[in-house]
Formats: C-alpha cells, sequence, structure tokens
C-alpha cells in the first residue's frame, strides 16, 4: 500500500490530539481512540496519582491482557470446533 493510500485521523486521547496514519478506515481508528481514551479514564479514576506516562503503561498492559485472554479463548474454541468436527466424521 502506498502513502497516498493510508489514511490519516487526528483523535483525542486523554485531552490530547494525536494524528493517526494507517490503513484502517477512520471510523474505526476513532472507534480505537474511544476504548483507549475510556480505558484510560477508567484507570485514571482508581489511581487519581498516576502520571500520565504510568498511566498509559497500565492501559497498555490491561489492554494487552485482555488480548491475550481473547487469543487463548478464540483457540480453545477452535481446537472445540476441530474435535467436534473430527468426532462428527469419525
Amino acid at each position: 500500500m502506498s502513502h497516498s493510500d493510508k489514511t490519516r485521523t487526528t483523535v483525542e486521547i486523554h485531552n490530547q490530539k494525536y494524528t493517526v496514519v494507517g490503513e484502517e478506515p477512520s471510523h474505526h481508528i476513532q472507534m480505537i481512540a474511544s476504548m483507549v481514551d475510556q480505558k484510560m479514564k477508567e484507570i485514571q479514576e482508581a489511581n487519581p496519582r498516576l502520571d500520565t506516562a504510568k498511566l498509559a503503561v497500565l492501559t497498555a498492559v490491561n489492554a494487552m491482557n485482555d488480548y491475550i485472554k481473547l487469543k487463548e479463548e478464540y483457540r480453545s474454541m477452535t481446537e472445540q470446533l476441530r474435535s467436534e468436527e473430527r468426532r462428527k466424521n469419525g
């Protein structure tokens, strides 16, 4: 994909504006930024004394934890489906 095919989207996360350049549609980038902003707000409410850098790291750790859990659930479900298909097909 060439540079001209990429989308530039300005988002606001934790009261800071960022320009995100990528292949995803603008509405997708906005949705992701909104989710990151919301997660940062949740963590900050529980830990109001965190500086922005620590808040960002905790947000990233939480996001990766959620990702790993979903990835493991997906793997488990696909293995279960394969097992059921093998049983059906004998």
